[in-house]
């Protein structure tokens, strides 16, 4: 039986160029590592803008994982594979 894609989240905000780095470092393995990215962006939620707003970009697995752990920037492709489960 296949393993089901993971959904990674991405937050951000629009124009966020430390976003767009992430993304950029991170999409070279997404396919080999079946995961699908989710840009979330944190400038339409209070509760997210408290949480998340002067660490973005972070990555979090929308199930919540076995941790609910989170990645925030900065981060080199090593750490992105280790978070991931690689």
């Amino acid at each position: 039986m296949p393993a089901s894609r993971k959904t990674l989240i991405l937050y951000s905000t629009p124009a966020c160029h430390l976003c767009e780095t992430a993304h950029a470092l991170i999409s070279p393995f997404l396919d080999r590592l079946e995961i699908d990215i989710e840009e979330v962006d944190i400038s339409e939620s209070d509760l997210l803008i408290e949480r998340y707003g002067i660490r973005i970009p972070v990555l979090k697995f929308a199930d919540g994982g076995d941790t609910g752990k989170e990645l925030g920037w900065p981060f080199s492709a090593e750490e992105f594979l280790a978070f991931a489960g690689d």
